[in-house]
């Protein structure tokens, strides 16, 4: 299994003007105790410009994310721009702009994982 390469797969998933938590993005790997780990791959793999690592927060809303960017304020900048709006306690509202993933989702990312052998 290549965990990172999980997590990139799920991250792209999460649709524009949403968020997910490191933890959701966790369990939708499979691995639902590695929302650390989330991080660090994200971390990781930042640069790529077709993952939305922006759009991923912690279990507060809170844009825990914004320090591996490039300048302190791209997280926000970016999830404003998708119309999620960012409280002046860098917050987002999950229950209204998180990611609502389906039984479904989860499946079809199982089998994804399963066809390509990550």
């Amino acid at each position: 299994m290549d965990f990172y390469k999980r997590v990139e797969y799920v991250c792209r998933q999460i649709p524009c003007g949403r968020a997910a938590t490191y933890g959701q993005i966790a369990l939708l790997c499979g691995m639902p105790t590695h929302s650390r780990q989330v991080g660090y791959a994200l971390n990781k793999r930042l640069s790529s410009p077709d993952i939305p690592a922006h759009r991923v927060v912690n279990h507060r809303g809170y844009l825990s994310g914004s320090a591996s960017f490039t300048f302190p304020h791209t997280q926000e900048s970016l999830l404003k721009k998708e119309g999620v709006p960012v409280t002046p306690e860098h917050t987002i509202d999950l229950k209204k702009y998180g990611w609502h993933h389906t039984l479904d989702d989860a499946i079809r990312f199982r089998a994804y994982f399963t066809a390509h052998n990550i």
